[in-house]
Protein backbone atom coordinates (compact mmCIF):
# COMPACT_ATOMS: atom_id res chain seq x y z
CA UNK A 1 0.00 0.00 0.00
CA UNK A 2 1.47 3.57 -0.84
CA UNK A 3 2.41 5.73 2.12
CA UNK A 4 0.04 8.02 3.03
CA UNK A 5 2.77 10.95 1.81
CA UNK A 6 2.21 10.38 -1.75
CA UNK A 7 -1.78 9.14 -1.52
CA UNK A 8 -3.35 11.93 0.09
CA UNK A 9 -2.02 14.63 -2.24
CA UNK A 10 -3.41 12.89 -5.06
CA UNK A 11 -6.61 12.38 -3.13
CA UNK A 12 -6.78 16.11 -2.76
CA UNK A 13 -5.32 16.90 -6.29
CA UNK A 14 -8.32 14.60 -7.88
CA UNK A 15 -10.94 16.60 -5.52
CA UNK A 16 -9.34 20.15 -6.14
CA UNK A 17 -9.26 19.26 -10.04
CA UNK A 18 -13.21 17.64 -9.29
CA UNK A 19 -14.23 21.05 -7.85
CA UNK A 20 -12.76 23.26 -10.27
CA UNK A 21 -14.26 20.94 -13.13
CA UNK A 22 -17.99 21.44 -11.61
CA UNK A 23 -17.21 25.03 -11.12
CA UNK A 24 -16.39 26.12 -14.31
CA UNK A 25 -19.37 24.11 -15.95
CA UNK A 26 -22.00 23.96 -13.94
CA UNK A 27 -22.06 27.03 -11.66
CA UNK A 28 -20.47 29.43 -13.93
CA UNK A 29 -22.75 30.80 -16.92
CA UNK A 30 -21.45 29.60 -20.27
CA UNK A 31 -20.94 33.37 -21.49
CA UNK A 32 -18.53 34.20 -18.35
CA UNK A 33 -17.08 30.72 -18.37
CA UNK A 34 -13.51 32.75 -19.97
CA UNK A 35 -12.76 33.86 -16.78
CA UNK A 36 -12.51 30.32 -15.04
CA UNK A 37 -12.26 28.12 -17.61
CA UNK A 38 -12.22 24.02 -16.44
CA UNK A 39 -9.21 21.98 -15.98
CA UNK A 40 -10.02 19.97 -19.36
CA UNK A 41 -9.84 23.57 -21.20
CA UNK A 42 -6.57 24.58 -19.68
CA UNK A 43 -5.40 21.06 -20.89
CA UNK A 44 -5.74 21.15 -24.38
CA UNK A 45 -5.92 24.53 -25.20
CA UNK A 46 -2.64 25.02 -23.29
CA UNK A 47 -0.40 22.74 -22.45
CA UNK A 48 -1.68 20.38 -25.21
CA UNK A 49 -1.24 23.33 -27.97
CA UNK A 50 2.77 22.92 -29.24
CA UNK A 51 2.82 26.50 -29.60
CA UNK A 52 1.51 28.14 -26.49
CA UNK A 53 3.60 25.25 -24.86
CA UNK A 54 6.87 26.13 -26.25
CA UNK A 55 6.32 29.79 -25.43
CA UNK A 56 5.12 29.31 -21.82
CA UNK A 57 8.33 26.76 -21.22
CA UNK A 58 11.10 28.92 -22.95
CA UNK A 59 9.73 32.07 -20.65
CA UNK A 60 9.57 29.59 -17.63
CA UNK A 61 13.48 28.76 -17.96
CA UNK A 62 14.21 32.22 -18.52
CA UNK A 63 12.80 32.61 -14.71
CA UNK A 64 14.06 29.38 -13.91
CA UNK A 65 17.98 30.62 -14.61
CA UNK A 66 17.35 33.70 -12.83
CA UNK A 67 15.71 32.63 -9.61
CA UNK A 68 18.32 29.60 -9.45
CA UNK A 69 21.33 32.22 -10.30
CA UNK A 70 19.79 34.49 -7.46
CA UNK A 71 19.51 31.74 -5.13
CA UNK A 72 22.87 30.36 -5.38
CA UNK A 73 23.83 33.68 -4.82
CA UNK A 74 21.77 33.79 -2.12
CA UNK A 75 22.99 31.21 -0.49
CA UNK A 76 26.79 31.87 -0.45
CA UNK A 77 26.10 35.13 0.94
CA UNK A 78 23.60 34.72 3.71
CA UNK A 79 25.54 31.29 4.82
CA UNK A 80 28.54 33.70 5.14
CA UNK A 81 27.27 36.47 6.94
CA UNK A 82 25.40 33.56 9.35
CA UNK A 83 28.86 32.64 10.16
CA UNK A 84 30.17 36.01 10.75
CA UNK A 85 27.38 36.43 13.08
CA UNK A 86 27.95 33.25 14.46
CA UNK A 87 31.48 33.87 15.81
CA UNK A 88 31.04 36.99 17.17
CA UNK A 89 28.43 38.28 19.45
CA UNK A 90 28.95 42.25 18.41
CA UNK A 91 28.96 41.28 14.85
CA UNK A 92 26.01 39.66 15.66
CA UNK A 93 24.17 42.93 16.64
CA UNK A 94 25.85 45.20 14.19
CA UNK A 95 24.32 42.92 11.02
CA UNK A 96 21.12 40.93 11.94
CA UNK A 97 18.91 44.16 12.62
CA UNK A 98 19.84 44.89 8.72
CA UNK A 99 18.86 41.32 7.57
CA UNK A 100 15.39 41.59 9.31
CA UNK A 101 15.20 45.49 7.24
CA UNK A 102 15.99 44.04 3.88
CA UNK A 103 13.12 41.33 4.46
CA UNK A 104 10.48 43.98 5.53
CA UNK A 105 11.27 46.19 2.91
CA UNK A 106 8.36 46.71 0.40
CA UNK A 107 9.74 44.84 -2.39
CA UNK A 108 7.30 46.51 -5.44
CA UNK A 109 8.61 49.71 -4.32
CA UNK A 110 12.02 48.96 -4.44
CA UNK A 111 12.22 46.76 -7.70
CA UNK A 112 11.60 50.01 -10.25
CA UNK A 113 14.71 51.61 -8.40
CA UNK A 114 17.05 48.62 -9.25
CA UNK A 115 15.85 49.21 -12.85
CA UNK A 116 17.08 53.00 -12.49
CA UNK A 117 20.46 51.45 -10.81
CA UNK A 118 21.38 48.45 -12.95
CA UNK A 119 19.40 48.41 -15.79
CA UNK A 120 16.40 46.71 -16.84
CA UNK A 121 17.95 43.09 -17.54
CA UNK A 122 19.22 39.76 -16.47
CA UNK A 123 21.62 41.35 -13.39
CA UNK A 124 18.66 43.36 -11.85
CA UNK A 125 16.60 40.71 -11.92
CA UNK A 126 18.81 38.45 -10.07
CA UNK A 127 19.37 40.99 -7.38
CA UNK A 128 16.05 41.18 -6.99
CA UNK A 129 15.79 37.26 -6.21
CA UNK A 130 18.90 37.82 -4.02
CA UNK A 131 16.76 40.34 -1.69
CA UNK A 132 13.85 37.66 -1.21
CA UNK A 133 15.52 34.58 -0.99
CA UNK A 134 18.54 36.07 1.67
CA UNK A 135 16.24 36.36 4.64
CA UNK A 136 15.65 33.06 5.64
CA UNK A 137 19.20 31.49 4.70
CA UNK A 138 20.42 33.96 7.17
CA UNK A 139 18.22 33.14 9.95
CA UNK A 140 18.22 29.19 9.60
CA UNK A 141 21.71 28.92 9.39
CA UNK A 142 22.47 31.01 12.22
CA UNK A 143 20.26 29.09 14.25
CA UNK A 144 21.89 25.95 13.50
CA UNK A 145 25.15 26.91 13.90
CA UNK A 146 24.16 28.39 17.68
CA UNK A 147 22.66 25.21 17.86
CA UNK A 148 25.73 23.27 18.95
CA UNK A 149 25.11 21.46 22.34
CA UNK A 150 27.72 23.05 24.92
CA UNK A 151 28.71 19.46 25.97
CA UNK A 152 30.54 19.46 22.44
CA UNK A 153 31.89 22.54 22.98
CA UNK A 154 33.76 22.02 25.61
CA UNK A 155 35.06 18.94 23.80
CA UNK A 156 36.50 20.66 21.28
CA UNK A 157 37.58 23.28 24.35
CA UNK A 158 39.42 20.33 25.55
CA UNK A 159 41.28 19.16 22.44
CA UNK A 160 42.57 22.63 21.25
CA UNK A 161 40.73 22.97 18.57
CA UNK A 162 40.83 26.74 16.68
CA UNK A 163 38.26 28.38 15.67
CA UNK A 164 38.13 27.55 12.20
CA UNK A 165 38.63 23.59 13.21
CA UNK A 166 35.56 24.42 15.52
CA UNK A 167 33.29 25.82 12.82
CA UNK A 168 34.46 23.40 10.24
CA UNK A 169 34.19 19.82 11.81
CA UNK A 170 31.55 21.27 14.33
CA UNK A 171 29.15 24.26 13.63
CA UNK A 172 29.24 23.74 9.75
CA UNK A 173 27.85 19.68 10.30
CA UNK A 174 25.02 20.82 13.18
CA UNK A 175 23.86 23.82 10.82
CA UNK A 176 22.96 21.59 7.81
CA UNK A 177 19.85 20.38 9.06
CA UNK A 178 18.95 24.37 9.50
CA UNK A 179 20.33 25.27 6.15
CA UNK A 180 18.51 23.15 4.33
CA UNK A 181 15.36 24.02 5.42
CA UNK A 182 16.55 27.56 4.76
CA UNK A 183 16.93 26.91 1.27
CA UNK A 184 13.73 25.13 0.73
CA UNK A 185 11.86 28.50 1.97
CA UNK A 186 14.51 30.66 -0.30
CA UNK A 187 13.63 28.55 -3.18
CA UNK A 188 10.25 29.33 -3.62
CA UNK A 189 10.97 32.71 -2.71
CA UNK A 190 13.44 33.12 -5.56
CA UNK A 191 11.12 32.08 -7.92
CA UNK A 192 8.30 34.50 -7.11
CA UNK A 193 11.37 36.94 -6.77
CA UNK A 194 11.94 36.23 -10.77
CA UNK A 195 8.67 36.63 -11.52
CA UNK A 196 8.41 40.13 -9.97
CA UNK A 197 11.18 41.20 -11.61
CA UNK A 198 9.34 40.23 -14.52
CA UNK A 199 7.06 42.27 -14.56
CA UNK A 200 8.76 45.81 -14.20
CA UNK A 201 12.35 44.53 -16.32
CA UNK A 202 10.86 43.74 -19.74
CA UNK A 203 14.36 44.10 -21.66
CA UNK A 204 16.37 41.45 -22.82
CA UNK A 205 14.65 37.57 -22.90
CA UNK A 206 10.94 37.43 -21.79
CA UNK A 207 10.85 35.99 -18.17
CA UNK A 208 7.39 33.84 -17.38
CA UNK A 209 6.23 36.86 -15.06
CA UNK A 210 5.84 38.89 -18.41
CA UNK A 211 4.17 36.78 -20.44
CA UNK A 212 1.43 35.81 -17.08
CA UNK A 213 0.87 39.93 -17.98
CA UNK A 214 0.34 39.74 -21.84
CA UNK A 215 -2.46 36.27 -21.35
CA UNK A 216 -3.92 39.12 -18.44
CA UNK A 217 -4.17 41.56 -21.15
CA UNK A 218 -5.32 39.42 -23.61
CA UNK A 219 -8.22 38.00 -21.11
CA UNK A 220 -6.27 34.57 -22.48
CA UNK A 221 -7.20 32.84 -19.28
CA UNK A 222 -6.30 29.27 -20.68
CA UNK A 223 -2.62 30.43 -21.36
CA UNK A 224 -2.62 32.58 -18.24
CA UNK A 225 -3.66 29.70 -15.62
CA UNK A 226 -1.03 27.00 -17.91
CA UNK A 227 1.48 29.83 -16.75
CA UNK A 228 0.48 29.40 -13.50
CA UNK A 229 0.29 26.01 -12.88
CA UNK A 230 3.36 25.13 -14.53
CA UNK A 231 5.37 28.14 -12.80
CA UNK A 232 3.70 26.93 -9.29
CA UNK A 233 5.08 22.99 -10.73
CA UNK A 234 8.97 24.48 -11.01
CA UNK A 235 8.60 25.97 -7.40
CA UNK A 236 7.20 22.67 -6.02
CA UNK A 237 10.33 20.83 -7.51
CA UNK A 238 12.53 23.00 -6.20
CA UNK A 239 11.04 22.33 -3.12
CA UNK A 240 11.16 18.66 -3.32
CA UNK A 241 15.12 18.69 -4.48
CA UNK A 242 15.95 20.26 -0.91
CA UNK A 243 13.54 18.13 0.78
CA UNK A 244 15.05 15.00 -0.61
CA UNK A 245 18.67 16.89 0.64
CA UNK A 246 17.44 17.07 4.03
CA UNK A 247 16.16 14.07 4.45
CA UNK A 248 19.71 12.47 2.97
CA UNK A 249 21.48 15.00 5.39
CA UNK A 250 19.57 14.88 8.63
CA UNK A 251 20.17 10.80 8.15
CA UNK A 252 23.76 11.10 7.93
CA UNK A 253 23.64 13.98 10.89
CA UNK A 254 21.66 11.10 12.68
CA UNK A 255 24.61 8.40 11.81
CA UNK A 256 27.23 11.69 13.04
CA UNK A 257 25.85 11.93 16.24
CA UNK A 258 25.36 8.39 16.92
CA UNK A 259 28.74 7.79 16.42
Amino acid sequence: MPPVRITAPIVVFVVVMGAWYFASHYLIAAESRFLLPGPDEVITEGLLDSAVRAEILSALGSTVLVAMSGLVIAMVVGVGFAVVMSQARWAEYSLYPYAVILQTIPILAVVPLFGFWFGYEFGSRVIVCVMVALFPVVTNTLFGLKSVAPAEHDLFTLHGATRLQRLLKLQLPTALPAMISGFKISGGMAIIGSIVADFFFRQGEPGIGRMIDVYRQRLATEELLTALLLSSLAGLILFWFFDFLAVRVERAHGRRRGN
